[in-house]
């Protein structure tokens, strides 16, 4: 009989998407809640509808392009970070190679392998490629984890707009004055988020759920409250 044995490699690894999902989860998140806080404090201080929708719209543009503009520039420090490292540790391996060597095996030996195997290892890596073992295992840096830019700043910018959206079309299709049903809007937005986080990173739902729960509360009654406070009619 012959046995067909699927190898674990071939298993999803959810830390190939942390660029991505990090992004798209904050993108989405801040929008959903910065939206609904803003439409929040103008539904509690009596605005009117045409007030609402157009900061609800302002709001939506603006967090959009600022938070691609966030994500491009901090992934692109990220990125030429990665850079210098890569540059420094490639003149390193130029101008002492035989250190280089003896660092990368210390490492191995520290992971749990003897000193003949670490140093064979490392001796087998060096010659195959000295700067990407090196890069990985020193420095930690990968293909896949390194930074993208790009990436990072469209995921962020698609995802607030997706987040956003959802209170602006509860203040479009029930009424401006309907405070309950942005909350429930809103809930339901962060809860569906909380969940596709937690699928997507193959993560708990119950605590991913509650984070993003909580803070849409907090956010809400903050704003909820300001606005009954200062309760003015903008007209």
């Amino acid at each position: 009989m012959t046995h067909h044995y699927i190898s674990a490699h071939s298993d999803p690894h959810y830390c190939s998407r942390n660029n991505w999902l990090r992004a798209g989860v904050l993108g989405a998140n801040d929008g959903l809640i910065s939206t609904a806080s803003l439409l929040m404090g103008l539904v509690a201080a009596h605005a009117n509808s045409e007030t609402v929708l157009l900061t609800g719209l302002a709001a939506l543009v603006g967090g959009a392009i600022s938070m691609a503009a966030g994500e491009y520039v901090s992934v692109s420090s990220q990125a030429d970070t990665e850079k210098a490292d890569l540059v420094r540790e490639e003149r390193e391996l130029c101008n002492n190679p035989k250190e280089e060597l003896v660092e990368l095996t210390s490492i191995y030996r520290a992971r749990g392998l003897d000193e003949q195997l670490a140093k064979q290892v490392a001796i087998a890596l060096t010659e195959h490629d000295a700067l990407a073992a090196h890069a990985r295992d020193e420095i930690g840096i990968t293909e896949t984890l390194s930074a993208n830019p790009f990436q990072a700043a469209i995921a962020s910018a698609l995802s607030f707009c997706i987040g956003a959206v959802l209170p602006l079309l509860s203040v479009i299709w029930f009424t401006e004055k309907d405070e309950w049903a942005l909350v429930i809007t809103t809930f339901l937005g962060l809860s569906i988020l909380g969940i596709a986080s937690a699928k997507l990173g193959g993560a708990p739902i119950l605590p991913a759920l509650i984070r993003v729960l909580l803070w849409g509360i907090i956010a809400l009654a903050s704003t909820a409250f300001m606005g009954h406070l200062f309760g003015v009619n903008i007209v």
